[in-house]
């Protein structure tokens, strides 16, 4: 039998703390690990929740699901479902992509070494074995993007440590980066199938630099989204045809690109190709 490890509640009065302050919480149990799915939801026959990578239909009152049962709603966290969880609990989680936040996971002394010279100065929280440095602005998770690096944002806990020291940064373009690597970059397998607009006209912006920063800044609007993802990746779509999409600036990588920001706030790969057909549609783009 799992002995009690909160019998004060003082991970529970921790949790509806930075709850309070809209950061999504979770119990750990030992080891550092979620609790385990109930009979219900065991091997996620329920579906799992929608706000996981596959949107299910799981409502389920017990911390099931890791990541995705954090919740900021201070009647779930001290409901009696949640209180057995409490009672056995050997820290707190959070979901750093449901605040808002990356957390660069740094594992030891040469990881933080690369970071103190690669990224910029940000909130500091010290670990077991190394440090995490939080960032304003939410990004794929990714792990071992590099020697003792991981990647905690969107589909993915963290552990509370503290609030930890210094002022927060914005999330940099090479936190962006850690995640696309060629050989684990995740790609959207419908994306190169969509139809892209055949009009073809005298090209304003087409400029690498341009057309970048459009895309970049599409992608950061869908990573922030905090709900209802399928109207903010549609209308996102919409916005980046109605500038790019008569004068043929946008390639399959470009295309790709959304779809993998979309999947990562956990849109189906059908679900982005019905709303980028929807974006053309509705632009009188879908024809030649």
């Amino acid at each position: 039998m799992t002995q009690p490890t909160d019998s004060r509640g003082e991970h529970r009065r921790a949790a509806l703390s930075l709850a309070s302050s809209g950061v999504p919480v979770l119990p750990l149990r030992a080891g550092k690990v979620p609790f385990g799915n109930c009979p219900a939801c065991a091997k996620n026959i329920c579906g799992g929740r929608p706000n996981m990578k596959v949107p299910g239909s799981c409502a389920c009152p017990r911390p099931c699901h890791g990541w995705a049962a954090a919740t900021t709603d201070p009647g779930v966290i001290g409901s009696p479902m949640w209180a057995r969880a409490w009672r056995e609990a050997a820290g707190v989680a959070y979901h750093p992509g449901g605040a808002g936040l990356t957390v660069v996971d740094l594992d030891n002394a040469e990881a933080i070494a690369w970071a103190r010279a690669t990224l910029p100065t940000t909130r500091t929280v010290p670990t077991i074995r190394g440090e995490h440095w939080l960032y304003r602005g939410a990004m794929q998770s990714a792990n071992a993007v590099r020697p003792g690096v991981d990647i905690k944002s969107l589909m993915a806990y963290a552990r509370w440590l503290g609030p930890g020291t210094g002022a927060m940064a914005a999330l940099p373009d090479a936190g962006h980066a850690l995640a696309v690597k060629p050989s684990t970059a995740r790609t959207a397998p419908q994306a190169l199938s969509v139809p892209l607009s055949t009009h073809r006209g005298e090209c304003p912006h087409r400029t690498p630099t341009y057309l970048d920063r459009g895309i970049a800044m599409a992608e950061q609007h869908i990573a922030g989204a905090r709900e209802a993802v399928h109207t903010t990746v549609y209308r996102t779509f919409l916005a980046v045809l109605s500038t790019h999409g008569r004068c043929g600036c946008l390639t399959e990588a470009h295309t790709a690109r959304l779809f993998n920001a979309a999947q990562a706030k956990g849109e189906s790969p059908r679900h982005c190709t019905d709303a980028w057909t929807n974006a053309l549609t509705t632009l009188g783009l879908s024809h030649g």
